[in-house]
């Protein structure tokens, strides 16, 4: 195999392990961080993937773990501590002479933002910004794929829920978010660009469930429900405090109609229309189904 000149962190999670699909698919040699080999499974059949271990709290992992890569995907949990993971992989790969950083961020990041998760991406970017080493920021809208945390719910009462009112929201695919990636990853010129994702189109909560209810064949509502019903909700599900409180600030700034803009950088990056919440409704229809 090729020695890989890529490295990709936050694999196991939904938009790293598209991307590291289709990295594979196009035949693209690169590197998976992983904290436990546990979790190396999907990789380990590969011929262009190799697995090695790293942590964000572990400084000496991450710089093993960056040698001989130029080019590096990053992408951590979401949790209190992930502005601080953020800023100790930049450090390794400041010291390992990383060449260029592609960042996953969020959509409007800004570090005077209401919303945590807004301010820690833009604190981050600054960060890097400050080294003097290349990057590229992906700032996506909301994900499609967040909607299979509800397809329990979904199956079961054939509705789920939100605090999002009427207002609509730009969301995109986590597919199209991976092709905008590995574009950055493996090609010229996206240097120093920052690239605000959008799905095509902007839709209420109440319209995707219609959506999901062609596709699926069956009527899927959508409930409208106050902030504080939300957020005991997620704590019930067992989200972190913190990571519940970002998302019900990320919520309210859905609710004021700050996410609902488009923009057409997904198709101008690789060439194709992004997918639409119907391509997705359709694609991931056995998921809420079975």
């Amino acid at each position: 195999m090729k020695t890989p000149s890529i490295l990709i962190t936050g694999a196991t999670g939904t938009v790293g392990r598209e991307l590291t699909r289709q990295l594979a698919e196009q035949g693209h040699a690169f590197r998976v961080m992983v904290r436990s080999l546990d979790k190396a499974e999907p990789w380990r059949s590969l011929p262009s993937a190799e697995v090695v271990m790293g942590d964000f709290e572990d400084a000496s992992s991450l710089r093993t773990a960056l040698q001989g890569i130029d080019r590096a995907f990053l992408l951590s949990p979401s949790s209190e501590k992930a502005e601080a993971q953020q800023l100790a992989f930049l450090e390794a790969a400041r010291q390992t002479g990383l060449k260029h950083l592609v960042k996953l961020s969020q959509l409007a990041a800004d570090e005077n933002s209401p919303v945590r998760f807004l301010r820690y991406h833009a604190a981050v970017e600054k960060a890097i910004q400050q080294t003097g080493m290349e990057y590229t920021f992906l700032r996506p809208n909301l994900f499609m794929q967040g909607l299979l945390g509800f397809k329990d719910l979904i199956r079961a009462t054939g509705q789920f829920f939100a605090s999002a009112g009427e207002a609509p929201v730009s969301v995109i695919d986590v597919r199209d978010i991976a092709r905008v990636a590995l574009h950055c990853l493996t090609e010229e010129g996206h240097q120093g660009k920052t690239y605000t994702l959008t799905g095509p189109q902007a839709l209420t909560h109440r319209e995707m469930a219609a959506e999901l209810s062609l596709s699926l064949g069956t009527e899927v509502r959508y409930t409208d429900v106050p902030s504080e019903e939300m957020h005991q909700g997620l704590l019930q599900a067992g989200f972190p405090e913190w990571q519940a409180a970002g998302l019900m600030e990320d919520y309210a700034h859905y609710s004021r109609q700050e996410a609902a803009f488009l923009t057409s950088a997904v198709e101008e990056i690789t060439g194709a229309k992004p997918l639409s919440f119907r391509d997705f409704a359709r694609d991931y229809a056995e998921a809420f189904l079975r």
